[in-house]
């Protein structure tokens, strides 16, 4: 089979990590008789650097008419202490989610038995951990109109906006996702302070009598953010809107020994998008330092997403070999041996290979 995927490695790290993900994809098609065709695209700073804007139409262009979009990583120190600048990356990915019509990004976790011991909490805490979040991807503060500044500075605001229709259609693909997995559901808001939350809340219960063979529980954030560290493997299916998604996922990263573990899909539109959750790093852009597997991880996603499960599983299985061999970066290594970039994507493709 053939597909097009388009590449864009962003900023920082990603370019290093994304050659990675495209040599273990080459090793894959040369293994199970696939061509992947990659189409290379600007965001982020880099964008800004080359014409000016975060999220150019030509690579709107290049996303729209792939099969899949992998993409790095994206920020850049400069835009970071700059409070005053007017385009910054981080524009470029919001509004890509939004062009794409990206609501949904599904983050799993799950714990590799060999890193049991790298988690900051303890063994039998974090053993048997496997959840997955689904987190509204194109709505809430980080979107809502309007927002600004007074004209002498003193003041900022931020509008909170969601509607029944952007709420029902990610809650909807929780639950069908709950369904598949553990039949738990939880979903996460703060209905006590917040009318946005309310109206998740409300949606979620009009739902359920749909849904009769799923447990279905609520939980206010900041509760949430405690159960994750106290007894994480309570959770099975967990969603929640935009900017609590975005927090809880990121704490919820650590349990897994590193952030450069996860990998994320963003789903809802025509054309599916792949990353790891991890940022930019730019401290290790260009060192050789940077674990990829989180970005391998996430074309592991992208091939189940093509339709490509043994593939798929066999990226997964290729990935384990590599932890339990030893064979991870500097943020795994703690005191053994630390390997490069390139030498873990290296053994991972070798490993498919055989």
């Amino acid at each position: 089979m053939e597909f097009k995927i388009a590449l864009l490695a962003g900023d920082g790290i990603g370019p290093e990590i994304m050659r990675e993900a495209v040599k273990v994809l080459h090793r894959v098609g040369d293994a199970y008789g696939h061509k992947f065709c990659f189409c290379q695209a600007p965001v982020g700073a880099a964008a800004i650097d080359a014409c000016g804007d975060p999220y150019p139409d030509s690579t709107h262009g290049v996303c729209i008419s792939s099969d899949a979009v992998l993409f790095g990583a994206i920020g850049d120190p400069r835009f970071d202490n700059d409070p005053s600048a007017k385009v910054r990356p981080e524009q470029g990915l919001l509004r890509m989610r939004r062009s794409l019509g990206l609501f949904a990004n599904i983050r799993p976790l799950t714990l590799f038995p060999a890193l049991a011991d790298r988690s900051p909490l303890r063994r039998e805490r974090v053993e048997g951990v496997d959840l997955v979040f689904v987190r509204e991807l194109t709505g809430g503060i980080y979107f809502g109109e309007p927002r600004g500044r007074s004209e002498d500075g003193s003041r900022a605001f931020d509008s909170c906006v969601y509607t029944r229709v952007e709420v029902e259609r990610v809650v909807r693909m929780a639950f069908d996702m709950a369904m598949a997995r553990q039949r738990h559901l939880t979903v996460v808001d703060k209905a006590n302070v917040l009318a946005t939350s309310r109206l998740w809340r409300e949606v979620a219960k009009d739902m359920a009598s749909e849904y009769q063979d799923v447990a279905l529980d609520f939980m206010f954030v900041d509760n949430a953010a405690m159960q994750l560290i106290q007894r994480p493997s309570f959770f099975d299916v967990v969603v929640t809107e935009n900017m609590f998604g975005d927090i809880l996922t990121d704490e919820a990263s650590v349990i897994s020994g590193s952030l450069g573990l996860l990998p994320s899909a963003s789903i809802g539109g025509d054309v599916a998008l792949f990353e790891p959750i991890h940022g930019s790093y730019p401290q290790a852009a260009g060192r050789n330092v940077a674990n990829p597997m989180a970005m391998i991880l996430s074309a592991a996603m992208m091939l189940d997403h093509l339709g490509l499960r043994e593939e798929a599983a066999k990226v997964r299985s290729a990935v384990s070999a590599a932890i339990e061999g030893g064979i991870v970066t500097e943020d795994l290594a703690g005191n053994g041996c630390a390997h490069t970039t390139s030498q873990v994507g290296d053994f991972i493709a070798s490993a498919i290979e055989k």
